[in-house]
């Protein structure tokens, strides 16, 4: 089994991989012990630390501020998804191909610009923070669409040809409709985007909450021990989104294999 784990590209057994990942945890969980035990910067806080800020967040409403973080992340996939699948999609039409390239080169810009900008055009906090994220989403997932139809082999659109399909037929057949498990996929992965941000963009309006309040909080108390707690529990929310959404692909496009 050594050589095994050990050997690049080597299948390993769903056992073995169970095992390998709970030694894993267990040097991690002990590293966090003997580090908030002996260490005397107190970069780490304690687990019974870390407890009661858990304990502290859930009284001061952590599901009314969890529910209010899901719902902004929510808004802001949708409204991205939509306008990134339409500048992407028009890409292959050479006279809007210039919108969307342009679109994905704005991923360079700071989430403050952003931020400033939208404020000038818009009113209403919660719309702000819902179209911050929209924004800075959109610009990463239309980059990850117009790569994902750049790499569609050449073999599907002469096979879309000998059927006797239009141009705009093999956009919609081949590239539309063909791919859509692939849009799953890279909406799964420029999720994390919008969930990162939460932080930033739940600044803007304190009094609609939200987890990355709850941090703010933490942090202006001096509390490690709640900021650690949230940032816990948005990491387990996050990898909970990841799962559910390779769920829904695989679900939904049994042939995807990846």
């Amino acid at each position: 089994m050594l050589n095994k784990i050990f050997t690049p590209f080597q299948d390993v057994k769903t056992s073995n991989k169970t095992i390998i990942v709970t030694i894993w945890l267990l040097i991690m969980f002990g590293f966090w012990f003997l580090s908030a035990m002996t260490s005397t910067t107190h970069l780490f806080p304690t687990p019974t630390q870390v407890f009661k800020g858990l304990f502290d967040v859930w009284n001061e409403g952590l599901i009314t501020h969890l529910a209010s973080s899901l719902s902004l992340c929510f808004q802001g996939i949708f409204f991205s998804v939509i306008i990134s699948m339409l500048l992407a999609y028009l890409t292959p039409i050479a006279a809007f191909k210039g919108l969307g390239t342009f679109a994905s080169k704005l991923r360079y810009l700071p989430p403050t610009g952003i931020a400033f900008y939208v404020t000038i055009m818009m009113s209403g906090a919660r719309t702000i923070q819902v179209w911050v994220l929209v924004i800075f989403m959109s610009t990463f997932l239309i980059t990850s669409l117009i790569q994902m139809i750049k790499d569609i082999p050449q073999e599907e659109f002469d096979h879309a040809k000998t059927l006797g399909c239009t141009r705009l037929e093999m956009l919609w057949e081949v590239v539309i409709k063909g791919r859509l498990d692939y849009v799953i996929e890279l909406v799964r992965q420029n999720l994390a985007i919008v969930w990162v941000m939460l932080v930033t963009v739940e600044s803007i309006l304190i009094a609609a909450g939200g987890l990355g309040v709850l941090i703010k909080n933490g942090d202006r108390l001096g509390s490690n021990g709640r900021v650690i707690a949230v940032q816990a529990i948005i990491i387990l929310v996050g990898i909970g989104l990841d799962f559910l959404l390779t769920k829904i692909r695989k679900m939904a496009f049994r042939y995807s294999n990846y």
